[in-house]
């Protein structure tokens, strides 16, 4: 049976910093993420293993406790894969284990009630009523918690940019919540202590709000950066000149260098989405430019045209 390495799945090192994390977690997220990859089944499970391990690992007292049981994990194997031998074995420097107390064939098996692996809701008391690991410290036995909560929160790329302040109702409790500047589609937004209640009293659980960010028409969005085609006539892609381009923070006058060809992209710095929890640092908009050919030409513009045509055409002749 093999364990899950959440280290390994990020490709970082059990002593990263949660800054380290999140880098990873974003390079990877946005590498595998199912936009980029439409229709690859193996992209989409690795994007959910992806964020199953940042669900984890980003978490303080989730990735405390996956640590005491990864360390754990050795003594599992030590006593012949034999559930009930590892569940005898004594704590190591006195601190916190966690013993395993449900079937081991559930730990392997289709995605649990979090969305996340089973391996994943076992570990953290998602897949039922009661958490299959029991704490042991000093002999005591940790309280039961209430189950943890998902819920979808749809905001437009405009509060993604500028950031917002949200209020709902859960369980007739009014909450006030702070999306950050950044803000990206699928991050997940942990309320401690506002899920589903404990059974006989005991705390609360914690509520996750998943953030779903709305497409906008205008712009595609890349990490941080931002993509949009504009239209530029003919004239001014051929003689040069400006034009205006809508940003997020207001519209701007952006030079057309002559003889700009169809497709070709202009980059504005510092004019894409801030980076999450560093507000004053952007990303870019990358302007694509889209020439549009004049329509319903007038007898005269057709002349002037064959009239370019045929200078051309003996400039062409000329130089070969």
């Amino acid at each position: 049976m093999k364990y899950k390495d959440y280290y390994q799945i990020l490709g970082v090192t059990k002593n990263a910093s949660q800054q380290e994390i999140k880098k990873a977690f974003r390079k990877l997220a946005a590498k595998y993420h199912p936009d980029k990859n439409p229709g690859d089944q193996a992209a989409e499970e690795k994007f959910k293993e992806i964020n199953e391990a940042n669900e984890v690992l980003s978490d303080a007292d989730k990735r405390k406790k996956y640590d005491t049981l990864g360390a754990n994990w050795e003594y599992y194997q030590q006593a012949g894969d034999d559930w009930e031998k590892y569940a005898q074995q004594p704590g190591r420097g006195g601190q916190r284990t966690y013993y395993y107390n449900g079937n081991p064939e559930d730990v392997f098996g289709q995605r649990g009630h979090s969305g996340f692996s089973s391996f994943f809701d076992l570990f953290f008391g998602e897949g039922g009523q009661e958490d299959p690991f029991v704490q042991f410290s000093q002999g005591a036995r940790r309280p039961v918690q209430g189950r943890d909560v998902e819920a979808n929160l749809t905001i437009t790329l405009l509060e993604a940019y500028q950031g917002s302040r949200r209020t709902f109702e859960y369980q007739g409790e009014k909450i006030r919540i702070a999306i950050k500047p950044g803000s990206y589609d699928g991050q997940k937004l942990r309320l401690k202590g506002k899920g589903e209640p404990g059974p006989r009293g005991n705390s609360r659980g914690d509520l996750y709000l998943v953030l779903k960010v709305q497409s906008d028409r205008r712009y595609e969005r890349d990490g941080d950066d931002l993509l949009m085609t504009v239209p530029v006539d003919l004239y001014t892609a051929m003689l040069g000149g400006s034009i205006e381009v809508p940003t997020l923070s207001g519209i701007v006058k952006v030079k057309i260098p002559k003889g700009s060809q169809p497709g070709k992209t202009l980059r504005l710095k510092g004019k894409g989405m801030p980076h999450y929890g560093q507000s004053r640092t952007y990303g870019d908009l990358l302007v694509r430019m889209e020439i549009e050919l004049p329509k319903n030409l007038t007898e005269e513009e057709e002349n002037l045209v064959r009239k370019l045509q045929a200078l051309r055409h003996r400039e062409a002749v000329h130089q070969n």
